[in-house]
């Protein structure tokens, strides 16, 4: 049995969340900072997305602070946190966190048991944006950037972090996919897209639950930035640059508006989705921790670590359910729902509409 978890009520959240904030968004500057060698590497041209990135970092560290301060969630955090770093369980612990980021991350086979086009869906959106992201952000951040070969003009000179790292002919098979390495993103964005609208279109469950601004307005950002990406491709080598200035700009103000969009929509959950994963440690603790009984059946309902931590986040919340004759959370889910039956009951014999009554 793990110690026992403490519980803080809701205090100063504002306060904290503003601090957590801040100290996201001065990282992302330090990195950038450090990272483009003292702005040495980094592109002036760049700065827009750069300045939202650091408002993304502000908000998602505001938003992601305001989540832990919850007390269901900060018991769930603290408690993962406890189960995971258990000396005699770390190593297998470890092996365990491993294979659950590579099924929940890699594979999405939490979602492919629901539906094969919503897997499809899910699995093209992630790889697209994880492939954007890897080049967007450290182009952006001055990290990695790209110079002509002094001694030739026909090879290009890769730099991480100021340090060269590869260099390739601009006539070999490399230089293509160097190039258009965000247009092989796009086109895998815009197929998960293609997935989920079909599904959309199609699933009449989806249709009665779907809402603008958590289901569609997410895919319409990500359409936007895909589509004017590859607006630019097509200027430049299609139209010999017709209007690249005007779609460069476009396409500016679609990634600032989802990078600022970012901590505020549904993309939350990218980041949300990581810290789920310590619910499998937290029931795998449960089941070894014993079953709690009913008090009034006898019959195991819930594992006693989890109830046991359901009566701390309710002290937490200023729920109050404990009477003289025990708590409300040691009685089974069954046992409730008789227990309002009998009261339902008494009450309607107590008003004089029990059997033989009437009914007025």
């Amino acid at each position: 049995m793990p110690p026992p978890v403490r519980v803080t009520a809701r205090g100063a959240d504002a306060a904290h969340a503003i601090a957590a904030g801040l100290a996201a968004a001065a990282l992302v500057i330090l990195g950038i900072y450090f990272g483009s060698r003292h702005l040495r590497d980094f592109d002036v041209a760049l700065v827009p997305y750069a300045g939202a990135s650091v408002f993304a970092a502000f908000g998602l560290g505001y938003r992601y602070a305001m989540w832990l301060r919850r007390p269901p969630t900060g018991l769930y955090w603290r408690r993962s946190w406890q189960l995971f770093f258990a000396p005699r369980h770390l190593p297998a612990n470890i092996v365990r966190l491993a294979r659950l980021a590579f099924d929940n991350f890699l594979a999405q086979k939490f979602i492919g048991r629901r539906a094969v086009k919503r897997w499809l869906a899910h699995w093209c959106i992630f790889w697209g944006c994880v492939l954007a992201a890897a080049v967007t952000f450290p182009l952006s951040f001055g990290w990695i950037h790209f110079e002509t070969a002094p001694a030739s003009l026909a090879r290009y000179q890769a730099f991480v972090f100021g340090v060269h790292v590869f260099s390739f002919r601009l006539d070999s098979v490399l230089a293509p996919l160097v190039f258009n390495v965000l247009d092989v993103a796009a086109l895998l964005v815009l197929t998960g897209i293609f997935f989920a609208l079909w599904r959309r279109g199609l699933d009449r469950g989806a249709l009665a639950v779907q809402q603008f601004a958590n289901d569609l307005l997410p895919l319409a950002l990500l359409f936007a930035v895909s589509v004017t990406g590859l607006f630019l491709t097509a200027s430049t080598h299609l139209l010999r640059g017709y209007d690249f200035v005007f779609l460069s700009q476009l396409h500016a103000v679609t990634v600032i508006f989802t990078l600022l969009y970012l901590p505020f929509g549904k993309f939350f959950h990218i980041f949300q989705r990581p810290a789920q994963l310590g619910i499998a440690f937290y029931k795998e603790a449960g089941a070894a921790s014993g079953q709690a009984t009913c008090r009034r059946c006898g019959a195991p309902f819930a594992s006693a670590l989890h109830v046991g931590d359901l009566k701390r986040v309710e002290s937490a919340l200023g729920i109050r359910y404990a009477t003289a004759a025990g708590d409300y959370q040691d009685v089974c889910p069954r046992c409730r729902r008789l227990s309002v039956a009998l009261a339902q009951d008494a009450l309607w014999r107590t008003h004089g509409r029990g059997p033989g009554k009437g009914t007025r």
